[in-house]
């Protein structure tokens, strides 16, 4: 039972919790590993029905459905933006079965069990059969990056998505007018030309804007800090213009906007995308809260058993024979067929366009149109947890996902990279070594690791890698200049903390230097390719070793002098970099060593710095990553009989690795 809060939030104060609550759910969902849309849904629900704190209709009145409608126009233009026709590779042929083949069966197979599962009559099931063959850009989205599917089956999905969902609104449309024409006296003729009239225009100022907008950046018309804006409100008229004539046509207009740009090869197109994605994962936040805030508990009374037996058709026959039909004999995989015939959560465009027909339907006299907005509710609460929940582990029992241990993917394929892969090989970490000189690969491959030989920014990448498996990027070329090319153009999608670069020549020098936001992590001890390199020649090794609460990470550095640490894998097998801060804690004589290398008036200065620095939380946190059950690993230099002698009774006092 609900909790009316006594007045009402302000349309700031409202925005401003919409924008906390929304993300902030994406955040806890990131922290404790669960799906994002189901976070979202049921802070929307506390906040909202349950606890009456926020009432969208209430607070902020009539804009409600245009922002909604706003949004929604905005995130299928993001997911246009990702259509890019050169990157579908070979998950074309099922894209365009389950968009030409897969639409009119999912909306025929959807409206059948519209009306013997739920009971609905034809014509509402006719309008609601339309929507319903969207399958939700906004939820499929966050639940493919939990996932980590495969390249081929997420690149199915993701399409899927995106293309249907602004048919799936016109479908509505095609419907909805047939329903008109059979309860005014309208010719049918007429509808059917309204009808085409309004798709042509759209799918004309969706072209035109498109190609207008790729003419102009790249003609340099437009200066680059105005880039953002123009695409932005350009999207917005496409939107507008064409649903004017035809209500939700402008879905299929800024889709077809963003499928142009996408594939006109602009110079400042990945600035352009990452900016919609940004702008795309806080408008899902928002409008998912807005729907869970605006569901109102005493229309759901109105369903009946019928509302769950809809459902379970939906999941359990109208998706996965619809699917099945679509792609068979397209030479896919079974599994992947099975993936993707039990995978179809559905989002914000379900429920948004179908309260919108719904309210025109009982406006019109038919009476089931005001069940069709409980119903989508309900649908997409069941998909969204369904999937949200078992997406990922389905896709591991298929062996469509990763599983064990996330890999590390090193550029280049020098003698210190191919050694360290050889001995996180051995520590069970997943290792691929890639490099565009195929000389560079003989060695990697002569010991048995894996290779891809070519450039990781390249589309031949994109189509063969599976990018998904590598958590971690270690950019370690010869090439200064192209490992912070990689290290940049990577970090957006690995996460800048798991991107991680060697150091580049001359890079303390202020002249040298480079913007804190170009580039990887610090990795390598400080070491740039060349002295790595001559390390190795000089008979250094990547060494590895098992730390235990006897033999203890000040034992291992007692007998390793001079050893530099590179890196170490926890109990959960990933690997993880040792930071300069780290390696400044663990090491105090060497940064006090340093010290002694500056001019005699800077000394004391950097003491008091490295005093500063040197506290007791840090000296814990860092000695904390080094504990019992780590594996350290270091470039070890060839060790003396002396120091053999000191490391052979330390290992005497517990297990070594």
């Amino acid at each position: 039972m609900s909790i009316e809060a006594v007045t009402g939030l302000a349309p700031v104060e409202a925005f401003a919790l919409v924008g906390v609550l929304g993300v902030g759910a994406q955040w806890v969902a990131w922290r404790l590993h669960l799906p994002a849309i189901v976070v979202m849904l049921a802070v929307g629900l506390l906040v909202g029905p349950v606890f009456g704190l926020f009432n969208p209709a209430r607070d902020i009145g009539d804009m409600v459905q245009p922002l909604i409608s706003m949004a929604v126009a905005v995130i299928l233009f993001e997911g246009g933006l990702t259509l890019d026709l050169h990157k579908l590779g070979d998950a074309k042929k099922g894209v365009m079965r389950l968009v030409f083949i897969g639409a009119p069966l999912g909306w025929f197979s959807s409206a059948l069990a519209l009306h013997y599962g739920a009971g609905l009559g034809w014509e509402a099931s006719t309008v609601f059969g339309g929507i319903m063959v969207v399958t939700g850009p906004t939820v499929i989205a966050p639940l493919l990056r939990t996932a980590k599917l495969s390249r081929r089956p997420a690149n199915l999905l993701q399409w899927e998505a995106i293309v249907n969902d602004p048919v799936g609104a016109l479908a509505a449309v095609l419907a909805f007018e047939f329903v008109l024409v059979g309860r005014e006296a309208e010719s049918f003729g007429g509808a059917l030309v309204e009808l085409g009239v309004g798709i042509s225009v759209a799918m004309v100022v969706g072209l035109v804007a498109g190609l207008g907008i790729s003419r102009a950046f790249r003609e340099a018309w437009v200066p680059e800090y105005m880039k953002v804006p123009v695409l932005f409100v350009t999207m917005l008229a496409a939107f507008a213009l064409p649903d004017m004539m035809l209500h939700e046509s402008g879905l299929l207009a800024v889709t077809v906007m963003g499928l142009v740009i996408a594939n006109a090869d602009l110079p400042s197109f990945e600035e352009l995308r990452r900016f919609k994605e940004h702008a795309t994962i806080l408008l899902v936040s928002g409008v998912f809260i807005l729907l869970a805030a605006s569901l109102d508990f005493a229309s759901l009374s109105t369903l009946t058993w019928r509302a769950g037996l809809f459902v379970a058709l939906v999941i359990l026959l109208a998706r996965p024979l619809t699917v099945l039909i679509s792609l068979a004999f397209s030479g896919l995989p079974r599994n992947e067929k099975l993936l993707i015939a039990f995978t179809g959560p559905r989002g914000v465009v379900l429920v948004a366009v179908a309260g919108l027909f719904g309210e025109r339907l009982a406006a019109a006299g038919v009476e089931d149109g005001a069940v069709i907005g409980p119903l989508a509710f309900i649908l997409v609460l069941a998909t969204v947890v369904l999937h949200g929940f078992t997406l990922a582990p389905f896709a591991r029992f298929l062996g469509l996902a990763q599983s064990g241990t996330p890999g590390v993917l090193f550029i280049g394929g020098s003698r210190f990279t191919t050694a360290l892969a050889e001995a996180l090989k051995k520590a069970e970490v997943p290792v691929l070594i890639a490099d565009p000189n195929h000389a560079r690969l003989v060695r990697p491959r002569a010991t048995g690791l894996p290779v891809f030989y070519g450039d990781v920014l390249s589309e031949a990448a994109e189509h063969s890698l599976e990018i998904l498996s590598y958590k971690t990027i270690v950019a370690a070329t010869e090439n200064d200049a192209y490992n912070t090319l990689v290290a940049t153009d990577l970090a957006p999608e690995f996460g800048h903390d798991q991107t991680w670069q060697i150091a580049r020549h001359r890079a303390e020098q202020a002249r040298h230097a480079l913007p804190t936001q170009l580039g990887g992590r610090a990795f390598g001890a400080g070491k740039t390719f060349r002295e790595l390199e001559d390390l190795i020649i000089g008979g250094w090794r990547i060494a590895m070793t098992g730390l235990t609460d006897e033999f203890t990470f000040e034992d291992w550095k007692a007998g390793r002098t001079g050893a530099h640490l590179i890196g170490y894998v926890p109990a959960d097998g990933s690997f993880k970099r040792v930071t300069p801060d780290d390696i400044e804690v663990l090491f105090p004589n060497r940064a006090e060593a340093r010290i002694e290398d500056l001019p005699e008036e800077q000394r004391e200065t950097a003491r008091e710095a490295l005093r500063r620095r040197l506290t007791d939380a840090r000296r814990n946190s860092a000695r904390a990553k080094l504990g019992a059950g780590v594996r350290i690993l270091a470039l070890v230099p060839p060790v003396s009989e002396t120091e053999e002698a000191v490391v052979e009774a330390a290992k005497s006092k517990g297990p070594h690795a």
